[in-house]
């Protein structure tokens, strides 16, 4: 499974002023902790970005691929920003994230095909959050649709259901469940799908989010996820994301796990 490290936030209370002060060491270390913790990709969310975004993201990209060679997923709703960051990018691109949208859509779509990138499509609508996997899945075969009308291949799109914090939305849980296996359908080979897992403790106290967290990924992985944008630093979470692929087959050779 593609592990996205969630870290390189400008929420976090020491990465975001370390971005706005451009002060590199910080990010660069935080950057190589992920990658040496098992992270295939790295999230890189700037937020929306309103003043600079593009000198921030294109700062942040160019200053973090001089330390790590995985690709990164750029996070940002400023679509200035977003093309600014895909422009200096090495290799292949990970746009976080186009909705269904249909303006957001549009143009996150257009600069994937532009550049090249892979893209995150989201299973929301200014209609608001969907209700069941049903809804999820009309979003999907939307933003469907709108790949082939501008040119991104399906190999390239994740679909993500959206998952909400189980203490507010509990019901929620296992609808993305639900939607990640119906989703599978839509195409062969299945279209990929991915999560932003610490969304489900948000609001919920922290001496559960571990049980909560490592539960959770299990089921969804069980039902095919492919991608999680998650805390790569999380040991106990990572060493059970490694059982699960031994169970599942996709670690051929068990022995060094075992060991």
């Amino acid at each position: 499974m593609l592990v996205i490290g969630e870290k390189i936030n400008v929420m976090s209370k020491t990465i975001g002023p370390a971005m706005k002060s451009r002060e590199a060491k910080p990010i660069q270390e935080l950057a190589l902790a992920q990658v040496g913790a098992g992270a295939n990709m790295l999230d890189v969310n700037i937020g929306p970005a309103t003043k600079g975004g593009p000198e921030m993201m294109d700062w942040l990209v160019k200053m973090i691929q001089e330390v790590v060679d995985v690709p990164l997923s750029l996070d940002t709703t400023n679509a200035a920003a977003m093309e600014a960051g895909l422009k200096v990018h090495k290799g292949q691109a990970l746009i976080n994230s186009a909705s269904g949208e249909k303006e957001r859509l549009t143009s996150m779509l257009s600069l994937a095909a532009k550049y090249d990138a892979k893209v995150i499509g989201l299973t929301l609508t200014k209609a608001g959050i969907p209700r069941d996997a049903n809804e999820r899945m009309a979003i999907a075969v939307d933003i469907i649709g709108a790949c082939a009308e501008h040119g991104v291949s399906l190999e390239n799109l994740y679909l993500d259901p959206l998952i909400l914090p189980i203490g507010v939305a509990q019901q929620q849980a296992m609808e993305v469940v639900e939607a990640i296996k119906m989703f599978r359908q839509l195409n062969e080979p299945p279209i990929k799908t991915v999560v932003g897992l610490s969304n489900i403790y948000n609001g919920v106290p922290e001496e559960i989010h571990g049980v909560l967290i490592r539960t959770y990924l299990t089921v969804l992985m069980t039902a095919g996820l492919d991608a999680a944008i998650m805390d790569a630093l999380d040991k106990d979470l990572m060493d059970t994301l490694k059982t699960i692929q031994i169970f599942k087959n996709e670690i051929l050779y068990c022995h060094s796990y075992l060991d």
